[in-house]
C-alpha cells in the first residue's frame, strides 16, 4: 500500500487533463525571508499589489488559504480571488431595460379582409402555413377571405429585480418624450415665422420704423420677460451670483404674533395654519383687521357659492339627473339658476294661496317698526367716499328706564336670577337687593339647603314678641294637668294588675275545692 501511494503521488498531469498531485518544491531559507519582505512592503504600500488572473489587484491583508490555490487542485495556477466573487453560473438572470410588454394589443380584435404575409390557412399574421396549428382548411382563408382567425399574441414573461419592479419609468418609451419635444418645435417655429412675417407687413405699410423693429426684436422674447423684474421675497447675491429665496417677506406679521394671548387662535406650526380668528376674543370687526384666520378668507368671495352648487349638484344626481360640477359646469350653473327660478315661482305662489284662503294681506304691507313706533336709535358711519364703515345692526328699541346699571360690584343686574318665588342677582344667587356682590362665593353659600333670608327674618321676630301673664299662666296650668294625667296612668296600670293577680287565686281556690 505504500508502494501505491508513492507511485500515485508520483503521478504528473495526463493527456486528458487529469492534475497530478505533486506537492510544491520546498522553499530555501532565503527565498522564505525575501517572500515575507515582499508582503510586508505590500502590506505598508512601498511594493505593488499582487495581480490575479483577471488584472486585478489583490489586497495584501487578505490571509494566504483565502487568495492561494490548494497545491492539489492545480499547482500551477496563480493566487486569486475569483472564487470569491459572484459567479456568472449561479446569478439570476433578469429582464433588460428595454424590454417590455406589447402595448396597444388587441386579443379580441378580428380582421375581416386578408393580410399579405399573413397564414394562408387560418388568416393570422403571427405566424406562417407550415407553423399553423389550425385544422387544413378545403380552401384556405387566402382565398375566401372568410373565417379568418385573430392574432396570437404571447406576452413575454418579465423577470424583475427589486429595483426594477419599483421604478417609476419602467417601460417608458424616451420616444414619446422626443414626439413631444418635436411638436413644441414645430410651435415655436410657426409662432417665429408669424411674427416675421407680421413685422414685414407693418414695415411694408409703414407703420413700423427700421429702428423700431431692431428695438423690438431685442427686447421683445418670451423667454427673458421676467429676468428684470425683482420678485417679492427674493434677493440676488452679485457675488456668488446665486439668487437666495425667503421664506416669508419681512413685512408681513407672523400670524402667531397678532395675538400673544395663549387662549387665542390655535397656531399649527406643522402646517402653518391659523384657522380661527386671532382678534376674536377682542372684540375687533373681522373687517377691520388685516387678518381674520384660514377659515375667513377660506368662506369668503364665491367659496359659499361654490360649495352651494356642489350640494345641489349632489342632491340633482340622486335624483336622477346627471349632472358633475367638475364635468359639465355650464350644465350645472343653467340647472341651478332654473331651480331657483322655479323654487321661487313656487313660493310665490305657495304663500297667494294662503293668502286667498285666510287673507291678512295687510299686516304684510305694514311699514316697519321703527315707523310705528317712531323712534330709531340707528348709529351709522361713513368713510370720506360714501361707503359704510360701522353701523346699520338693529336698533334695540330702550325704555326711559335706566337699564343695565351695575352696582356694589355686581356683574348682573337685580332681577337676573329667580329662585322659589324670589328674584335676586344672578352673578352670586344674592336674594337681597342692594347687597354687596360675594361672587362664587356666595353661590356655594346661597345653593346650600337653608331658609331664605326673609322667612328666617320673619320667624326670629316671631319668637322674640313678649308674652302676657295670661298667656304664661294658661301654659303652666296646662304643663300641671299634663303631668296629673302622666300620674294618674301610671296608677291605673298598677291597680290593674294587683286586681288581676287576687281573681287568679279565687279560680285556683274554687278548683281545689271541685
Amino acid at each position: 500500500s505504500v508502494m501505491t501511494e508513492q507511485t500515485d503521488a508520483n503521478v504528473g498531469v495526463s493527456s486528458e487533463g487529469i492534475v497530478g498531485l505533486d506537492e510544491p518544491k520546498k522553499m530555501t531559507r532565503e527565498d522564505w525571508r525575501k517572500k515575507k519582505e515582499l508582503e510586508e512592503q505590500r502590506k505598508l504600500g512601498n511594493a505593488p499589489a499582487e495581480v490575479d488572473e483577471e488584472g486585478k489587484d489583490i489586497n495584501p491583508h487578505i490571509p494566504q488559504y483565502i487568495s492561494s490555490v490548494p497545491w492539489y487542485i492545480d499547482p500551477s495556477k496563480r493566487p486569486t480571488l475569483k472564487h470569491q466573487r459572484p459567479q456568472a453560473e449561479s446569478q439570476q438572470q433578469y429582464s433588460t431595460i428595454g424590454e417590455w410588454y406589447k402595448r396597444g394589443v388587441q386579443e379580441n380584435a378580428v380582421p375581416t379582409k386578408f393580410r399579405k404575409g399573413a397564414c394562408e390557412n387560418c388568416g393570422a399574421m403571427t405566424h406562417k402555413k407550415k407553423d399553423c396549428l389550425e385544422r387544413p382548411r378545403k380552401v384556405g382563408a387566402k382565398f375566401t377571405g372568410t373565417g379568418i382567425a385573430p392574432d396570437e399574441h404571447s406576452q413575454i414573461q418579465l423577470d424583475l429585480d427589486y429595483d426594477g419592479k419599483r421604478d417609476r419609468w419602467n417601460g417608458y418609451d424616451p420616444e414619446e418624450h422626443q414626439r413631444i419635444v418635436e411638436e413644441y418645435a414645430k410651435v415655436d417655429l410657426a409662432k417665429r415665422t408669424l411674427k416675421a412675417h407680421k413685422l414685414q407687413d407693418e414695415l411694408a405699410s409703414g407703420k413700423l420704423d427700421q429702428t423700431e423693429r431692431e428695438h423690438d426684436s431685442e427686447d421683445e422674447d418670451e423667454d427673458k420677460y421676467a429676468d428684470d423684474i425683482d420678485m417679492p421675497g427674493q434677493n440676488f447675491d452679485s457675488k456668488r451670483r446665486i439668487t437666495v429665496r425667503n421664506l416669508r417677506i419681512r413685512e408681513d406679521t407672523a400670524k402667531y404674533l397678532r395675538n400673544l394671548d395663549p387662549n387665542s387662535a390655535y397656531y399649527d406650526p406643522k402646517t402653518r395654519a391659523m384657522r380661527e380668528n386671532p382678534y376674536s376674543n377682542t372684540g375687533m370687526n373681522p373687517d377691520e383687521v388685516g387678518y381674520a384666520g384660514d377659515n375667513f378668507a377660506r368662506y369668503s368671495g364665491d367659496t359659499i357659492t361654490m360649495a352651494q352648487t356642489q350640494l345641489f349638484a349632489w342632491e340633482a344626481y340622486e335624483r336622477g339627473s346627471e349632472v358633475h360640477l367638475q364635468a359639465d359646469p355650464t350644465k350645472l350653473e343653467l340647472l341651478h339658476k332654473s331651480f331657483k327660478v322655479k323654487k321661487e315661482d313656487f313660493k310665490e305662489k305657495q304663500r297667494d294661496g294662503i293668502l286667498e284662503k285666510y287673507g291678512g294681506e295687510e299686516h304684510l304691507d305694514a311699514p316697519p317698526r321703527e315707523l310705528l313706533l317712531a323712534q330709531t336709535e340707528d348709529y351709522v358711519e361713513y368713510s370720506r367716499h360714501g361707503a359704510v364703515l360701522k353701523g346699520l345692526e338693529k336698533a334695540v328699541a330702550r325704555s326711559k328706564y335706566e337699564e343695565d346699571v351695575l352696582i356694589n360690584n355686581h356683574t348682573c343686574i337685580w332681577g337676573s336670577f329667580w329662585k322659589d318665588g324670589f328674584w335676586g342677582y344672578k352673578c352670586c344667587h344674592s336674594m337681597v337687593k342692594q347687597s354687596y356682590c360675594t361672587g362664587e362665593a356666595g353661590i356655594g353659600v346661597n345653593n346650600t339647603d337653608c331658609v331664605p333670608f326673609e322667612e328666617g327674618l320673619t320667624e326670629s321676630q316671631e319668637e322674640e314678641e313678649p308674652k302676657t301673664l295670661l298667656e304664661m299662666h294658661r301654659d303652666k296650668m296646662m304643663k300641671e294637668k299634663k303631668k296629673k294625667k302622666k300620674k294618674n296612668k301610671k296608677n291605673k296600670k298598677h291597680g290593674s294588675d294587683s286586681s288581676d293577680s287576687e281573681d287568679e287565686e279565687k279560680k285556683k281556690e274554687k278548683l281545689k275545692k271541685v
